[in-house]
């Protein structure tokens, strides 16, 4: 090569802004620019293997092979886009000369993998915060909504409409977020999903200004925080749930009398839930529900027995229409066995019981339920300290005690009179020497079904001990109680199965001593009559009866 032509291609070469070199087909460097000077050196030393295999392929093909080439530094890789370029020579012939470019394109590969990488990152950000993205155009509709759509609409159900469309009272919201003119950020809004239920979203948003000052759309983020609001929800409730059960359970635990328990849990239940009214009830043991407190508004509520009665053992609380009143019942438990009943009422025209009601009422319940059972508690330790044991009847304490100075004091107040009868079984220890105790407590309890069958509903009976019994008859006409006790003597020829021989036969005395509320006669003075009247009979001969002088006469 003439020095003429060596000086024109170095000239060609430095105009090349990057490595350029000139070589043959051997692979074996004419010149090479400034730049060049390392890729010449890698590829004598055949290390840019991929230069050898470009420049076979143009000079097979006659055209120019572009192609990346990357090479392993101390500073990190190098990529180089090389392009091998044939050369033809002065008669346009191809000449075995080829025109090595080569253009770094590192930094340029660096920037496009930050920026695909950046891009990716802040996709993967949006989509971790928040459900779906979106973009409202200047026409006011949805131009863009992330590829999973949101609410369970797909994008192409959402994208060309109006925001109004899905959003619940739109006009509320001034302004609304998709329609902002100025950022908003985190704005609670309610929407209708594709389920057809009520989402709450939070949205944030910018506007999209052009010039000057020209609203050209906005685009956000939204995030469903409806189960949020649900979990929420239902914390306050169950607050307020316990709130109002502690009220109503401290009403009950501060009432020290058992009976008056349920009065209390009735008005704490109606003033805690915005009752009209509420009752309770007891379920006796012949399975009937009995009322045992009430309060409120109790005009027209007849049928909440029978509406008890159906619930049965179905668990939960439930609804009903009687009359004026929109009910809510449920029955009280305990260790699995109903024991008694509550019902709430409210006006028709309000609205259904919701769900935090249907559950407070089954907590109040459970109280009720504990409530019921002490109660009985009570009522069988009272009974079991006022009643004989084997007779069911009043003891002598009960009825001396607590029984007839009630009704002594009730019969000074309204001025009716009353009947005491003393009743002593003759030869009854005859009974128990001849046919033993057992057949003597068959007599005792043939006697007490006597005094029961005789009497009335509202009369006391009490067995004082042994064979020793009385009867207290309130308001009993003089020839009514005479009838009574000769009917008593009638029947008392029952007895005379259980004596103890025939010249000991078992029968009846009974004395009766009338009281007169006028004669100023205390009860100590009334029961010594019929105590006497009835030993009157013992020493005329047993089995009779005697009515004792009335209070002041000899």
């Amino acid at each position: 090569m003439s020095p003429g032509e060596s000086d024109s291609i170095h000239k060609l070469l430095e105009g090349y802004p990057d490595a350029a070199l000139m070589v043959r087909g051997d692979c074996s460097v004419i010149a090479a620019n400034e730049k060049g000077i390392g890729l010449k050196t890698l590829l004598e030393h055949g290390e840019a293997d991929a230069i050898p295999d470009m420049i076979a392929q143009a000079a097979a093909e006659m055209t120019v092979v572009v192609g990346p080439i990357l090479f392993k530094g101390l500073k990190g890789e190098i990529l180089l886009e090389v392009s091998v370029i044939p050369q033809l020579s002065t008669s346009a012939e191809a000449s075995d000369d080829f025109l090595v470019l080569s253009h770094d394109v590192t930094m340029e590969r660096n920037l496009r993998s930050a920026l695909v990488e950046s891009r990716q990152r802040y996709k993967d950000l949006v989509e971790v915060s928040s459900d779906f993205a979106w973009e409202i155009g200047p026409d006011g509709t949805f131009s863009f909504v992330s590829p999973d759509g949101a609410l369970g609409f797909t994008p192409e159900q959402i994208v060309g409409h109006h925001p109004k469309e899905f959003v619940i009272d739109a006009e509320h919201y001034q302004p609304l977020p998709f329609l902002s003119d100025r950022p908003m950020d985190s704005v609670e809004i309610w929407m209708n999903s594709a389920s057809g239920k009520d989402a709450c979203v939070v949205a944030s948003c910018l506007p999209l200004m052009g010039e000057p000052g020209e609203w050209h759309g906005a685009r956000g983020i939204c995030r469903n925080v409806t189960e949020d609001r649900e979990r929420e929800a239902a914390l306050r409730s169950a607050q307020e749930r316990e709130y109002l059960l502690g009220y109503i359970v401290n009403s009950i635990r501060d009432e020290l009398d058992p009976l008056n328990m349920l009065t209390k849990a009735a008005t704490a239940t109606s003033q805690a839930l915005g009752a009209s009214g509420c009752r309770i009830y007891r379920k006796t043991q012949d399975d009937t529900y009995n009322m045992a407190a009430d309060y409120g508004d109790v005009e027209n509520v007849d049928g909440i027995e029978e509406l008890l009665a159906k619930i049965g053992d179905e668990i939960g609380a439930h609804p009903a229409e009687i009359g004026p009143w929109r009910m809510l019942a449920t029955s009280t438990h305990y260790r699995q066995a109903i024991n008694g009943g509550i019902c709430i009422w409210k006006p028709l025209d309000d609205e259904s019981w919701d769900d935090n009601f249907h559950i407070l009422i089954g907590d109040v319940a459970n109280q009720i339920g504990i409530a019921n059972e002490q109660i009985a508690n009570h009522e069988r330790i009272i009974n079991l300290s006022r009643t004989d044991s084997m007779t069911g009847l009043l003891n002598r304490r009960a009825f001396f005690e607590d029984e007839l100075p009630r009704r002594f004091k009730r019969l000074e107040q309204n001025g009716h009179g009353a009947a005491l009868f003393y009743l002593d079984l003759d030869n009854f220890k005859m009974v128990n020497d001849v046919h033993g105790h057992q057949r003597g407590d068959d007599a005792i309890l043939r006697l007490r079904d006597m005094m029961i069958e005789y009497s009335r509903p509202g009369d006391a009976m009490v067995r004082m001990g042994g064979d020793e019994f009385a009867m207290w008859m309130d308001g009993i006409p003089q020839d009514v109680m005479l009838e009574r006790v000769e009917t008593i003597m009638e029947a008392s020829k029952c007895l005379l199965e259980f004596s103890g021989d025939k010249d000991h036969p078992l029968g009846v005395s009974i004395g009766i001593a009338v009281y007169d509320p006028g004669s100023g006669e205390d009860l100590e003075s009334l029961v010594a009559r019929a105590d006497a009247a009835m030993y009157e009979v013992k020493r005329a001969g047993k089995s009779g009866y005697h009515v004792a002088t009335a209070a002041g006469e000899a």
